[in-house]
């Protein structure tokens, strides 16, 4: 059965960041919950709470929200309206179908001054007659009952008609808690009925989806267990037996009529409960163990391997020498579940546990390689630079080519055509003649030295060329 718990109420606080003394909504509904507890300790501040479609019996630990204005407890076990007097702020309470069979108890939310709205349809004191001229009379601070808005006229009449009807309450109201409590004696001798028989007895289901013993069973021996564990095909028969009786079983419980009550509800619970933990424990047997995936053969050959299935690309980036692997892996998935592996002629990618293995078309280095994550997409970009190319900028050089004797001679062949003369002539050597690099200057005479002639310049119109006139120095 489900209870309140500190980590239950923190998964339900995702929109207040997980803290819960500052938590003004909180919703517990479909939890199979049987009491409430430790909600008014933790949880102060709350104005709105949701406790609907639960298997909660009794109203409680709630008197301390004074900031409670919602309170929805639609769909329990609730017998009786109590512990509500110190939600000052009450202005809503919602407690359709439930089991509310007192309908004086009503009496309890006069001090709820701001109480405005009430929910009781679905309950058996909605069926008494004068039902809902007592609430109104009752509560006068109400302003919608059962959804429907309550009228002055209305009001008047009910407080007139009050002492009438609520004398018609109270003799409906005995005859309601008569009934019921031999209904929870019922219950309770079915109970010891079933408990005492699974002291005394191996324990099945019977058709009414009570629990069953049937002493006439004998158990078995050491030798017919032995053969029970070596014969799986007689195992496999008798669980295809028992699934069907439990098939059965089951279709007749729900087939089976009952009354409406908190302890059918109970008994529903606790069946579905039992069809749970079988299914678990046949799933459990079924079950086979998978064997680990082989990513590495034994003669040291890697496989491709996809088991997240995941898409991806491989592309082999020439401008800057490198492979470029991407992967697409979850955009919202955090970077703490991926691990990134890169070996010389494989790349291993571990997400979530599960292995995503590639076998390159070149080697790489290890070491020079990086991934990242995709800002935009989310994927995972792993690069990998080749082995044996040198990167300068954008160009790269050729692979060294590995020297074989039918290259050696091809190149040897070529050289020996391409042989150079030696030339004779001392005119056209390609030496230089160290001795003469420094050429020495011929000093000639002053008085030999011919002397540089002027030549007049016939531009000038008014020269005149006197030959007595020495020349000048």
């Amino acid at each position: 059965m489900g209870r309140i718990t500190e980590d239950l109420i923190r998964r339900n606080a995702e929109h207040n960041d997980c803290v819960i003394f500052s938590l003004e909504e909180l919703s517990l509904h479909q939890q199979e919950i049987e009491r409430l507890e430790h909600i008014d300790k933790w949880c102060r501040d709350l104005k709105i709470l949701y406790l609907q479609n639960n298997l909660i019996g009794k109203i409680e630990n709630v008197s301390k929200l004074k900031k409670l204005e919602y309170l929805n407890l639609a769909l329990n076990n609730i017998e009786k309206i109590e512990n509500l007097e110190g939600c000052e702020g009450l202005t809503k309470l919602d407690l359709t179908v439930n089991f509310i069979g007192e309908l004086s108890s009503v009496k309890t939310l006069q001090g709820n001054i701001h109480l405005k709205e009430l929910f009781l349809m679905g309950n058996p004191c909605a069926d008494f007659d004068g039902y809902r001229q007592f609430v109104v009379a009752t509560l006068q601070q109400l302003k919608w009952l059962d959804g429907k808005e309550i009228e002055r006229s209305e009001r008047i009449q009910a407080s007139q008609n009050f002492p009438v009807i609520e004398q018609q309450i109270r003799e409906q109201e005995k005859a309601y808690c008569l009934k019921r409590a031999k209904d929870k004696e019922e219950a309770q001798r079915k109970l010891k009925e079933e408990e005492s028989k699974g002291e005394t007895g191996r324990i099945h289901t019977g058709s009414d989806g009570h629990w069953h013993v049937d002493i006439s069973a004998p158990l078995p021996s050491s030798e017919e267990s032995k053969d029970y564990i070596q014969a799986p095909e007689i195992q496999e028969r008798q669980c295809k037996g028992k699934e069907l009786d439990d098939r059965e079983d089951d279709l007749e419980f729900w087939n089976k009529p009952c009354l409406y009550t908190p302890e059918s509800r109970l008994e529903t619970l606790r069946h579905m409960e039992k069809q749970r933990r079988d299914q678990e424990r046949l799933s459990e047997k079924k079950k086979k163990v998978k064997p680990p995936r082989m990513l590495v053969t034994e003669d040291g050959r890697a496989l491709n391997v996809n088991e997240p299935k995941l898409d991806f690309t491989l592309k082999d980036d020439e401008k800057h020498n490198q492979i470029v692997l991407d992967l697409a892996v979850y955009r919202y998935m955090d970077t703490s579940l991926i691990d990134v592996d890169v070996q010389p002629t494989y790349v291993r990618v571990m997400v979530k546990g599960k292995p995503f293995q590639l076998v390159l078309p070149a080697e790489v280095r290890p070491d020079s390689s990086f991934a990242k994550r995709s800002q935009t997409t989310g994927h995972l970009v792993v690069c990998m630079p080749k082995v044996g190319e040198v990167i300068i900028g954008c160009q790269r050089t050729s692979k060294p080519v590995k020297s074989t004797p039918d290259s050696s001679r091809e190149q040897t062949s070529k050289r020996s055509q391409q042989m150079e003369k030696l030339e004779v002539d001392p005119s056209k050597r390609s030496i230089p003649d160290v001795a003469n690099i420094v050429q020495e200057k011929t000093h000639m005479p002053r008085r030999v030295r011919p002397e540089p002639k002027i030549i007049p310049s016939e531009e000038d119109p008014d020269f005149e060329d006197n030959p007595e006139v020495p020349p000048l120095i």
